[in-house]
């Protein structure tokens, strides 16, 4: 549950903190007669995402068991490649987003009302793509059938748009450079047990070898139905008797990728403190009101 918090904590403040400095922009410029069309493009973000995430739900129903290992082994690596994508992407540019995000809506706004409307839904439309696949990979491994995933995601979007509506009125102030580099550690660690995951679930399609050769076998110490085996499961993706192929991917990808992403050499363009919206540029003397 807490994995999946995070995921939709981290990508639902990303999506906020995009509309937050459109919506901020078009105020502070008064081109409120623009701020429909940016709804609509949000909301057609929501949509896709949402119908994406019940597509691969229903469509993964009618397949075989090792089919649908197949899929969610190939969808588990493909989540952790736009995950560890994510994570880079913001830290790296996340102190240009509102220059970047303000030329892309000029040049929209010079287009018309569809060219305002694709930007919004790129803007969103890619958070909430990597939000629905993320979470349908985890409520794939999870191997209580609880819908804990699904709450822990809710409630993970539901407090990043909290955060997104208090940084538009001004009244929340966060470092947050910070924040992208301590989640984003946090996420690369996470995604690490989602691959080794995702590397059993292709071993029992067929697809890899060495089902059978276990690294270790720590069951008797950490049950997996204990309630800290449980933890370490839904925080971590941790299992107790991992194959030798799982636990070398898990080393060959959280090794040298959180070594890189806490490098500053990796991404000495992304250095310096982020601010909300009204830090960056002018400050206004009052909040805008949408």
């Amino acid at each position: 549950m807490f994995s999946n918090y995070l995921i939709g904590l981290r990508e639902g403040l990303e999506a906020s903190l995009v509309v937050c400095i459109l919506i901020a922009y078009l105020v502070k410029t008064d081109r409120r007669d623009a701020l429909k069309p940016i709804w609509i493009g949000i909301g057609v973000a929501v949509a896709v995402a949402l119908g994406f995430g019940c597509a691969l739900e229903f469509g993964s129903q009618e397949l075989t068991f090792e089919a649908q290992e197949a899929l969610g082994g190939s969808l588990s690596i493909l989540a952790v490649g736009l995950v560890t994508w994510m994570v880079f992407w913001m830290r790296r540019t996340a102190r240009h987003l509102k220059s970047e995000l303000h030329g892309k809506l000029d040049a929209a706004l010079s287009m018309g009302t569809v060219a305002l409307v694709a930007t919004a839904f790129l803007a969103v439309g890619r958070e909430g793509l990597e939000t629905s696949l993320f979470v349908w990979v985890s409520v794939h491994t999870a191997s209580d059938g609880t819908p804990r995933p699904l709450v822990g995601a809710a409630l993970g979007l539901a407090t990043a748009v909290l955060l997104g509506w208090l940084f538009y009125r001004g009244a929340l102030r966060i470092n947050l450079a910070k924040f992208f580099t301590w989640t984003g550690g946090m996420l690369v660690v996470i995604a690490a047990g989602v691959l080794a995951y995702g590397v059993h679930d292709l071993q029992e399609a067929g697809w890899l070898p060495g089902l059978t050769e276990k690294a270790f076998d720590i069951s008797d110490t950490i049950p997996p139905d204990s309630w800290y085996g449980t933890l370490l499961k839904g925080v971590f993706n941790f299992q107790p008797n991992p194959t030798v192929v799982q636990l070398a991917v898990w080393l060959l990808y959280l090794v040298p990728t959180l070594a890189l992403f806490l490098s500053p050499v990796g991404f000495a363009s992304g250095k310096g403190k982020v601010k909300s919206p009204h830090d960056q540029g002018s400050q206004p003397s009052k909040a805008p009101q949408a």
